[in-house]
């Protein structure tokens, strides 16, 4: 591996959150938080874990990136290393180990804990550790997987009020992306599973159409059976899709479509709308793409202003663009709330911007 050179990073204590503001970044694990308010805490910081589960049985996006960008990974964590934090935990399960992580413990040279070697010593460790769990579904949770790592127990308090930076792994990419090149998030990597005839792994432009995914799957809406329910999430933890699939744009936390029956949803149904169909299909019986195969490029999109499903946490952002305007991809669309905690977003597509409202700008590539 090339040593990395400070002199091509940022100053990532001072600079880094408002880099990673700039470019839109959002969790992109599933809870769409903007990920420059983590970054804010970084004084208080000496460890970075990188959530590497990736739990759902049909994602394989953090796998295929860790997999396929070895060497942005290994020259981020070069730059944290010498700048920022003291140590940088990746954490898998074992059974992908052989598969998916090597390139990236070759390209880090990193010290590899197997799962009876967990938690680790915190105080003893230093540099890049793969810290390799069983091969349980809930080490994706961000709170059991802390507990795992180095026993860390998480209440009510945060990660950093323990001294830990979490991030999922498409997340860390946009981040690095973001602080060495200034780069906005514009695409999103994205599955499309369920009942459709064809398992999908598609780089799509933010605000791509929920039908054009499904199309994508050789399932066009109009075929839709009468009960079928569309949810955006993975098998074990989703929520249904409640806008016409011709209005629902992927959000920046869209990891999976999934098209299930109405039947097996309202038996799967838990609090606050949330689904858990994991035990309900048989996902891993399925041929599952294992890199995106497709790059999508629709003639529209709908682009969200708020990057988290959940109203009362992340205010939306403030348009900055009329009907009529013409917009290049990642251009600025809209600027972050004057209030609370915003991203700002900006265009997926090159086009004319042909809708704007509170919630959401529209453009069509024409």
């Amino acid at each position: 591996m090339q040593p990395t050179r400070a002199a091509e990073w940022p100053d990532i204590r001072a600079q880094g959150s408002d880099l990673i503001r700039a470019a839109g970044v959002a969790g992109a694990g599933g809870a769409g938080f903007p990920s420059y308010a983590k970054w804010t805490a970084l004084e208080d910081v000496d460890a970075l874990l990188v959530n590497h589960q990736e739990s759902e049985p049909n994602y394989r996006i953090d796998k295929w990136l860790g997999k396929t960008k070895a060497e942005t990974f290994a020259a981020l964590f070069d730059a944290l290393l010498e700048q920022a934090v003291d140590l940088i935990v990746v954490s898998a399960k074992w059974k992908d180990r052989d598969e998916y992580v090597r390139a990236l413990e070759a390209e880090t040279d990193g010290t590899v804990l197997p799962p009876e070697e967990l938690p680790l010593d915190r105080d003893a460790e230093s540099g890049v550790v793969f810290a390799y769990t069983e091969n349980t579904y809930q080490y994706g949770m961000e709170s059991v997987l802390l507990k795992t790592v180095d026993g860390t127990v998480i209440g009510n308090d945060l990660p950093t009020d323990h001294g830990w930076l979490v991030q999922n792994t498409e997340t860390l990419y946009n981040i690095s992306r973001a602080l060495s090149d200034g780069d906005p998030v514009t695409r999103k990597y994205v599955h499309v599973s369920g009942d459709v005839p064809r398992d999908r792994f598609l780089a799509v432009p933010i605000g791509t159409p929920a039908s054009e995914l499904l199309r994508a799957a050789d399932c066009p809406p109009e075929l839709l059976p009468a009960d079928a329910v569309i949810a955006d999430g993975g098998p074990g933890w989703c929520f249904p899709v409640d806008a016409p699939l011709d209005e629902y744009g992927v959000r920046k936390h869209t990891n999976c479509l999934l098209v299930l029956d109405e039947e097996t949803v309202a038996e799967n149904t838990y609090g606050e709308d949330r689904i858990d169909v994991l035990e309900a299909y048989e996902w891993t019986d399925r041929e599952i793409e294992s890199e995106p195969t497709a790059a999508l490029e629709p003639s529209r999109v709908r682009i969200p202003l708020a990057t988290n499903p959940e109203p009362d946490v992340v205010d939306p952002a403030e348009p900055i663009v009329a009907v009529g305007d013409r917009v290049g991809v990642g251009d600025p669309i809209a600027k972050p709330s004057s209030d609370g905690i915003s991203n700002p977003q900006h265009a997926s597509i090159a086009g004319e911007v042909t809708a704007v409202s509170a919630s959401a700008v529209e453009i069509e590539s024409r």
